[in-house]
């Protein structure tokens, strides 16, 4: 064999060995460890003054936490939340068909009402419903004063304010289901009230339940604003125990703990309701 061709025989290729591969240092993230301890020690120091700070008085907090009273003002102000919120949303619903109505006059009306119950501050739409009986002293025969008690004013003042913004969120979930939806569902024929079951509402409910949750959790807590007319909330409870005893900041911190407790538990509802209407999505989890 010649040596031109040995010297076209191909030598085999050399097998790389791992150990002269590069050795893949992870980046260090000095800047953020560090941030993370430093809150991590800005918390610590928060929760030991809280725990340890006489004046919260935390023995009187578990002796007013369960009462009777304060029960009472929490199922007062649960109650009002779900009557508020269950009428908001029925008032909302038909504003929100208004403003998407091809009647011009039904359009106005509608943009009307939520435009002057979104510039109107809640306090004052209350103290105005609770003051009513200047203006109208008697409606249908009946005397105002009679007509609408304390309880009565809150769910009118709160169904009114929620309507308008429930308004919005119930048309902003319609507008985003897609225009094509629902001329495929025409084109197979299916009647208005199955192409709005079927089809919009399923749809719609993915942009409707997060602001739909935060307006609920909103409420709920908003609700709180109605002890400014004595109707016996959780509040307004704990106020009447505090002005009795003057332990004014441990009965605060019950109502404190009572509002993060429920509204810790809508906020886990709203994860599997969202979860639920997200199936299908890119947005599942």
């Amino acid at each position: 064999m010649s040596s031109d061709t040995l010297a076209q025989v191909p030598t085999p290729a050399k097998t790389p060995d791992p150990a002269d591969a590069p050795r893949i240092v992870p980046r260090r993230r000095l800047g953020q460890w560090t941030a993370a301890v430093a809150v991590l020690v800005l918390l610590g120091f928060a929760v030991n003054s809280v725990l340890r700070n006489k004046a919260f008085q935390w023995d009187v907090v578990a002796d007013y936490f369960t009462s009777d009273a304060i029960l009472r003002g929490l199922w007062l102000t649960l109650w009002l939340t779900a009557v508020v919120m269950a009428l908001g949303f029925a008032l909302g619903t038909l504003l929100a068909a208004f403003r998407l109505s091809a009647n011009p006059v039904l359009r106005a009306v509608a943009w009307g009402y939520v435009w002057l119950f979104r510039s109107i501050p809640i306090l004052v739409q209350l103290l105005l419903w609770f003051n009513i009986g200047a203006l109208y002293p008697q409606v249908f025969g009946v005397k105002t004063v009679d007509l609408l008690s304390p309880v009565a004013v809150a769910i009118v003042g709160l169904t009114l304010h929620e309507a308008a913004y429930a308004a919005e969120v119930v048309r902003g979930g319609i507008l985003s289901v897609d225009r094509g939806q629902i001329e495929a569902a025409q084109a197979l024929g299916l009647s208005p009230g199955r192409r709005w079951w079927r089809i919009v509402l399923p749809q719609a409910m993915r942009s409707i339940v997060p602001p739909a949750a935060n307006m609920l959790i909103g409420t709920l807590k908003g609700t709180s604003i109605v002890s400014i007319i004595a109707v016996n909330d959780l509040l307004f409870s704990a106020q009447l125990v505090y002005h009795r005893t003057y332990q004014v900041i441990p009965l605060l911190m019950v109502a404190t703990l009572w509002y993060a407790v429920v509204t810790s538990l809508l906020g886990v509802g709203q994860y599997y309701v969202e979860k639920r209407y997200a199936r299908g999505t890119e947005r599942t989890r």
